[in-house]
């Protein structure tokens, strides 16, 4: 698997991972029914925010997405030192898998450009295995939204709010 950042070329075949990701309605708050117009321009941010995508090369002519990633800034301004970042994966491989490679890479550069903390707004509490991943990744429950996602079986459920702390520098003092 090869991580590298992504550009306006890609989207043709981000756009594929990015509807399967949405199409069940379980993980993520955007609806099924978005229109692959209104998720490019939810997806390919303009800068300061980044894509990412995470391809696996085992075919060299063209190597497939599995999957991509999301990293800008939680909110603008006086906000702005906490990132932000949302990853997808392709279900024809490993979720958890993909996204950990993926999310090692993002957290990485998120340090690289500064940001002191990074935040997920809206990880359902329904998906033990994505909370698990986070955990794992030094990331912390710090707030539940409670009955805030309508997940399409089970009804309106908790989203959590994870945060972690990253390496910086200012002052001379290292967080």
């Amino acid at each position: 698997m090869v991580t590298r950042q992504a550009g306006p070329e890609d989207w043709p075949r981000i756009w594929p991972v990015w509807r399967a990701a949405v199409a069940d309605g379980e993980t993520y708050t955007w609806d099924p029914e978005t229109t692959e117009e209104a998720a490019r321009a939810a997806w390919m941010l303009p800068e300061p925010a980044e894509v990412w995508v995470i391809e696996d090369d085992t075919d060299p002519t063209m190597p497939a997405v599995a999957g991509t990633a999301q990293l800008g800034p939680n909110l603008p301004d006086l906000g702005s030192h906490v990132a932000h970042a949302v990853f997808m994966a392709d279900p024809d491989y490993d979720e958890i898998e993909v996204i950990r490679e993926l999310a090692d890479h993002v957290i990485d550069r998120a340090t690289d450009l500064g940001y002191r903390a990074m935040q997920f707004n809206e990880v359902p509490a329904t998906n033990p295995r994505l909370v698990a991943l986070w955990r794992s990744l030094a990331f912390r429950v710090v707030g539940t939204l409670p009955a805030a996602f309508q997940h399409p079986r089970l009804g309106d459920v908790d989203l959590y709010v994870m945060h972690r702390f990253l390496p910086w520098q200012s002052s001379g003092i290292r967080w």
